[in-house]
């Protein structure tokens, strides 16, 4: 048994390659990462890559995929929170944290990425549903534009990314993300408090 173990090649650690293949396509972009560099650094032939994933298009694909479920779990804790602004500032400062992280490529793969519009579009669309909840439940006043908000949000998270990607500190996001945070509405005191 052991001698016809030794023989066989070592097996292909799928998640692994695909781990190194959402950093790849991270740190350079679907454009910039060729089958050459994915295979350098994963540590295989072009044939290994094309037999456990296919093509580039459907590596990216997955490892996109896998990205998206990763950044949506971290939208959805930080949407979760009681309070609309409690929830677009743990939004934010989970983004400027995750932008710097250390061990990790500056930015982020979903909101730099031309190919990853409709990934954008959904985070875009589960922050419009929290702030209409804002709306319904009084932290945010009656009548607030919540798209052309979530918008907002998401081009400040798109610029915070660019910003990483330049170099930029943790603290600069982090002041990016409050500069942001201090452009949501306000309800009026009144609404807080109906009865002084």
């Amino acid at each position: 048994m052991l001698g016809h173990m030794a023989g066989r090649p070592r097996s292909f650690d799928r998640d692994t390659a695909l781990a190194v293949a959402v950093e790849q396509f991270w740190r350079h972009g679907y454009d910039e990462t060729s089958i050459a560099s994915l295979t350098a650094a994963m540590g295989v032939t072009p044939p290994s890559l094309y037999a456990a994933f296919g093509d580039k298009h459907r590596l990216f694909e997955e490892a996109s995929a896998l990205y998206f479920a990763r950044t949506c779990e971290g939208v959805d804790r930080a949407m979760a929170l009681p309070g609309a602004r409690d929830a677009v500032a743990r939004m934010l400062d989970d983004t400027a944290r995750a932008h710097a992280a250390p061990g990790t490529p500056p930015g982020c793969m979903l909101l730099t990425e031309p190919r990853l519009a409709a990934q954008r579009d959904a985070v875009q669309a589960t922050i419009v549903e929290r702030l209409d909840r804002g709306v319904r439940d009084g932290d945010l006043p009656p009548g607030t534009d919540t798209t052309a908000l979530a918008r907002f949000l998401v081009a400040v998270m798109r610029g915070m990314s660019g910003h990483a990607r330049d170099g930029g500190t943790l603290d600069e996001l982090l002041g990016i993300a409050a500069s942001a945070l201090a452009a949501l509405p306000s309800p009026a005191p009144s609404a807080q408090h109906p009865s002084a």
